[in-house]
Parts: C-alpha cells; structure tokens; sequence
C-alpha cells in the first residue's frame, strides 16, 4: 500500500474478566511483529496494572544495560496522560486521536483491563481484529455466555460478549467493516479437566450463536513469564539474547506462540522464527 492509503490494522484484545491473560497475549503479538519488520503501535488501557508499559520500558533498559539491539513498538501516546477520571463521552476521542498519532504503525495493538471501561469500550468500537483470551473455567466463560444452573445449557451471551457484538454493529454501520472476532482458549491444563467436554460445547455454541472463531492459546507456562523482567518473549530469544537458560519448554512455547499468530491471521517472519534457539543440555549428576 502507497503511504497515503496505509491504515494500521487495529487489535484489541479484550476480556472483562481479569487474570485472562490478555497483557502476556498483546506482549507476545507486539514482539512477534516487530521481528517481522512490521512498525507496531501499542495502547495500554490497562491504566492501574500498565504491564504493557513496563515491558516496553524493562525493554529498553534490557537493551541498555546489555548493549544490544531490538526492534521497538512506537510511542504510546496515552502514556502519561490523566486517564483515570475522564468523562465516559471524551473516550471516543482520546482513543481516536492515539490512532491518529499511530497512523504510521502497520499494526496497532491495544491492551485493555479487567473491566467495563469508557475507553475499553471505544477501543473495541474502532477495532478491525478482537482477541479474546479465555481460561479453562466456567469462571471464564460467565463473561462470554450465561449457563442454567442446572443443565449447563447455554442460555444467553453473557456482559462482554454482549458488549463485542454492540462494537461489531457499530464499526459496520459506521465504517462499513466486518469486525473479526477470535477467541483463545488461553492457560489449559495439560491434563485434560473434568469439565474440558462441557466448556468446550458451551463455547462452540456460543461461537455459533453471536459469531467468533475459536483458536489455540498459550498454556499456562512459566517461560511467558519469566522474560517480563527483561522486556523481553520468547519471540526475541535467539543465540544473542539469552539471558536465561533455553530449555526444550521455551522450544514448546514459541510453537504454542506460531499457532497463535496463524490464527489470527498474523505474519510470521524475521530471524525470531526462522529457527528454534537451541535447548541447553540439562546437567547430569555424576
């Protein structure tokens, strides 16, 4: 696309239900999409937690203090604004103007909280890809589609998905775009729960009913955590970034990692991915 015709591409990923995962999830696109070369614009809406804006600066200091070289996301233009106590009919605009001043970005990646939001709300109002992780857990899924107590039967979509299809309407009446919706079954087990055959019906006829594409998350590993520190994911791990041990479980999550962005449709590329970093040997005892 010429510069003058190039809009970002806008993904929010959004849960009203805290502890979903959404921070690692937007950590991990941002980091993958750098390394394809692509320019990343990141919004955290997340204004009390702000994990997206430590990592990007635990990134920065990362880098200083190592003396090495990473593909950066481009200024959040909220950061450091008094968001907490604006007024609810101001929330389109401030939203509008931080993708103005994106207008570069190929990507636009927006972290939003555990919670309804004036903000969260008008981001989801000008998104063209909604992410949406979901734990393993009925917990999770109340936010999604409301069950009968007694037989499990879905019976309505719940707050948040509510709240999506109500974005959907008003990006298509307004703009004319068909939102693309996807959730990720986020965080599972890896033994299969008890409950994992009635959630996932429950999902799939939620799914048909108001009109998201179900794909795979990330499981519930320690080494999506264990880079935050450093501003760093597994998508940046390479033979010169390695400041911790590379064992066969980070191999596993970039290949968790590879089928995410497939199923949002994300390009995949740069050296990040174009070859696993080589799993230490582990020491045995004499």
């Amino acid at each position: 696309m010429s510069p003058s015709s190039r809009v970002p591409r806008v993904i929010v990923v959004g849960n009203e239900k805290g502890g979903a995962g959404k921070s690692t999830i937007v950590l991990h696109l941002a980091a993958s999409l750098l390394h394809t070369g692509a320019k990343v614009g990141v919004i955290d809406l997340d204004l009390r937690q702000r994990s997206l804006g430590r990592f990007v600066a635990n990134r920065r200091a990362w880098m200083a203090a190592a003396d090495a070289v990473l593909p950066m996301p481009l200024a959040d233009p909220l950061e450091g604004q008094d968001l907490l106590n604006i007024e609810p009919a101001s929330a389109p605009e401030r939203i509008g103007e931080a993708l103005t001043t994106l207008d570069a970005a190929d990507f636009v990646l927006i972290d939003t909280p555990g919670g309804d939001t004036a903000l969260s709300r008008a981001a989801h109002a000008r998104a063209d890809l909604i992410v949406t992780p979901m734990n393993d857990s009925f917990v999770d899924f109340d936010m999604l589609g409301t069950v009968d107590p007694v037989t499990l039967e879905l019976t309505k979509p719940g707050l948040y998905a509510e709240a999506v299809w109500e974005a959907r309407k008003h990006r298509m009446m307004t703009d004319r775009v068909s939102v693309d919706w996807i959730v990720l079954r986020n965080r599972l087990a890896p033994a299969e729960a008890r409950n994992r055959k009635r959630l996932d019906e429950r999902v799939n006829a939620l799914s048909r009913r108001v009109g998201f594409r179900i794909g795979p998350g990330l499981r519930d590993r320690v080494v999506y955590r264990e880079l935050f520190p450093f501003g760093l994911t597994i998508a940046d791990l390479s033979s010169k970034v390695r400041p911790v041990a590379v064992s066969l479980g980070h191999v596993a999550a970039r290949q968790e990692l590879r089928g995410v962005m497939q199923a949002l449709g994300l390009p995949l590329g740069g050296a990040a991915f174009a070859a696993d970093p080589p799993a230490e040997k582990p020491q045995v005892a004499a």
